[in-house]
């Protein structure tokens, strides 16, 4: 079964807790502290399988989550890193974030591996916190928690050529004719119902690779027939082979095919529409007239797009128009189709920064990345641990945002998940 679409859960590991510990030696009454750090969360990569060729295996396994880390101990014994995971995608994988469809990465590189989800820092032990007034300190960081995000994985086929055009046209017949590709072949509407490959080998000049996209009709962009999950095959083409169909048997206008082929292009992908095409007049030993042949001509020069009139059955013009293909093709370079700096990797610090805070009558409610990182650090029965976090939620902006909204001496305040009445 060929699966070009997946959507998936992916977490990157908790980084362990920091250690509370002090020394413990004959003859000293109090050793200092000695609680080691965490060990940071696995993250999550994603690679090029080179022996995969569908996303079948995710419809089954829809889920993936990296180790922990384990938690620091005393004698500042640090805990062990958690591993990372490996998840492995057909060349030619896009991965984007379900929520903001933005590209995360695009594997489309033989061996390639891009970091998508980093692991969570562990936390540090409490010998870190030690200092000349406080020398023992009874509170220790937690492991920040690890990212959980869903994504979308997307197949294009990697295709120097793809051929597109309504269905029945002859393009399956013809990717038969110009390499060693058997897909099936039938007179009736979508024959093709997956995506072909073929390789067209030097007969021609150097080898490259055509897709047979299933046909596609009118509404193809907004889903109708077959519709996008097959349309996002020919974004990393760099040439199109339009074909169409002459012959007048089932009484369709050429013309009309052709622009409403390009329309469906067009609304699907901008930059798609401006792809380099070539149109493919085909069965031509068939042709009941040359007039529609003649209104093909016409269009052809309007647009100033080259036209080739072919037989994929016997062969008629094939060889001419693959000569040209492979002169085009030396002229197109190859590009990735997401840039470098489009991508994005998920990382703990595009929002460790951020807090909130809500007033609900005389409560006010502390929340989000930042809060729960100091809370973290927090040791709420130890009177030097609140002594830190009083200090912190004054330098990094918290009681300043409380003041703003108008917090009172007695007011409530919940700090993430820990209650307690505000003092000036």
């Amino acid at each position: 079964m060929f699966t070009d679409y997946a959507k998936i859960t992916i977490k990157s590991g908790d980084g362990g807790n920091g250690s509370k510990s002090f020394r413990r030696e004959k003859y000293v009454a109090s050793g200092g502290p000695d609680g080691g750090d965490g060990g940071k969360g696995g993250s999550i990569y994603f690679i090029v399988d080179q022996d995969m060729n569908t996303l079948l295996d995710f419809r089954y396994n829809k889920k993936f989550k990296a180790e922990n880390g384990q938690n620091g101990s005393g004698n500042n014994c640090y805990g062990k890193s958690g591993e990372d995971l490996y998840i492995g995608v057909p060349k030619g994988t896009i991965i984007k974030d379900s929520k903001t469809g933005k590209v995360v990465a695009d594997l489309s590189l033989e061996h390639q591996k891009e970091l998508v989800l980093e692991g969570g820092r562990g936390g540090k032990g409490n010998s870190h916190f030690a200092t000349a007034r406080r020398q023992a300190p009874h509170f220790a960081q937690d492991g920040e928690k690890g990212l959980e995000k869903e994504l979308i994985l997307e197949l294009k086929l990697l295709a120097d050529v793809g051929l597109v055009g309504f269905p029945n046209v002859g393009k399956s017949t013809f990717l038969s004719m110009v390499t060693e590709a058997k897909p099936k072949i039938a007179d009736y509407h979508f024959t093709t119902i997956i995506p072909n490959l073929g390789v067209v080998k030097n007969n021609y000049g150097e080898s490259f690779v055509i897709a047979d996209i299933p046909g596609i009709i009118e509404g193809a962009s907004q889903g109708t027939g077959l519709g996008i999950q097959f349309l996002r095959h020919i974004e990393r083409t760099r040439l199109l082979l339009h074909v169409i169909d002459v012959s007048g048997i089932e009484g369709r206008n050429p013309v009309e095919d052709f622009y409403t082929i390009n329309n469906e292009l067009k609304q699907y992908s901008p930059k798609l529409s401006t792809r380099k095409q070539i149109i493919v007049a085909n069965k031509s030993d068939i042709m009941q007239n040359d007039e529609l042949f003649k209104q093909l001509e016409e269009l052809a020069k309007k647009e100033n797009i080259e036209l080739y009139k072919i037989s994929a059955v016997t062969g008629e013009g094939i060889s001419e128009l693959m000569n040209r293909v492979t002169d085009v093709l030396k002229q197109l370079p190859k590009e990735m189709l997401v840039p470098e700096e489009e991508r994005i990797v998920y990382t703990l610090e595009e929002d460790s920064e951020n807090f909130t805070v809500q007033k609900e009558g005389d409560t006010y409610i502390v929340d989000g990345p930042l809060a729960q990182r100091i809370l973290g650090r927090v040791n709420i029965e130890d009177n030097e641990s609140l002594y830190y976090f009083q200090k912190m939620i004054s330098k990094l902006g918290i009681e300043e945002e409380l003041k703003k909204q108008g917090i009172k001496q007695g007011d409530t305040v919940i700090f993430v998940d820990w209650e307690f009445e505000w003092e000036d």
